[in-house]
């Protein structure tokens, strides 16, 4: 049996206009590209059109990649094109940071571990030591960096530095529970997940599941975004919800929003490291599979 070929996403976005299909599927077609996957969105608001497509490269000649931009390049100048190649084999290095509950970050590491989720992990940053152990486990270097309102720019800059050293494409804040500054969410603003709970009304506080039992709450959810300065109001990726009743009591509520938390927080990875998320006037689009 032949190996399978690997598959490439080309990615691009620019302002919609007669033409902007055409110049990526007829490119493809001839450098003798088979389209696996084609996704296209045209948002008539902001008149900007959108393309996701997964293609195969002939077995012959190889496949250049560099060949490939250097001939796409001027084909996308001439819509404006911000484009980008991404071959499906290549697994993006994911820092994670986290407190003390490990849910969100077990069910990653599950899904590291098995294959479910194409990344590396070369580093989990935590302002408590708890979690040393499944790092350990997992022979993930784990970076113990306590913070406070004293020592948060030095601490911040310290988090900085390791995700630079590990050269890391994306970072996921797995229930990290810290108030980034707007230093450190400038820097990190556009390639940084965070997840948090989705209650309505807006619970805030110390034990809000607790606060929404009390209120009767019938929905539980979980929101995945990228960070920005507006805190947990960043560009939304993925949200999940479940219906709940007068029969779930708080523990239970806890459990049930903690489960939700782990999908969407997976699902929102997944997104991003297929190239399906285009972030665009403060809003995302998003290709789902």
């Amino acid at each position: 049996m032949a190996k399978p070929r690997d598959t490439y996403y080309l990615t691009a976005h620019c302002r919609g206009s007669l033409g902007t299909v055409d110049v990526v599927t007829r490119y493809l077609r001839e450098q003798g590209c088979y389209v696996v996957e084609m996704q296209t969105f045209d948002d008539v608001i902001s008149e900007h059109f959108f393309i996701r497509v997964e293609f195969r490269p002939p077995r012959e000649p190889a496949f250049d990649e560099d060949d490939f931009r250097a001939g796409f390049r001027p084909r996308a100048e001439q819509f404006g094109m911000q484009w980008e190649l991404t071959a499906t084999r290549h697994r993006p290095n994911v820092v994670i940071l986290v407190s003390k509950f490990d849910h969100c970050l077990n069910d990653l590491l599950y899904r590291y571990r098995t294959g479910q989720l194409a990344i590396e992990i070369p580093a989990i940053i935590s302002n408590h030591p708890d979690l040393q152990r499944l790092a350990d486990w997992h022979h993930i270097p784990y970076y113990h960096l306590p913070v406070n309102d004293a020592n948060r720019a030095e601490q911040e800059a310290q988090v900085l530095a390791i995700i630079r050293e590990c050269e890391a494409d994306l970072v996921v804040l797995a229930r990290y529970m810290q108030v980034l500054s707007p230093a450190m969410c400038a820097a990190l603003e556009g390639w940084a997940i965070n997840i948090h709970h989705s209650l309505l009304p807006g619970f805030k506080g110390a034990k809000p599941y607790h606060q929404a039992y009390d209120k009767g709450v019938k929905l539980v959810g979980a929101t995945a975004h990228y960070i920005n300065n507006d805190l947990d109001e960043g560009p939304i990726i993925t949200q999940g919800v479940e219906v709940v009743d007068h029969s779930h009591y708080p523990e239970q509520l806890i459990a049930k929003g903690r489960d939700i938390e782990c999908i969407t927080l997976a699902r929102a990875v997944q997104y991003h490291i297929e190239r399906r998320v285009f972030l665009h006037n403060g809003k995302t689009v998003v290709f789902t599979s």
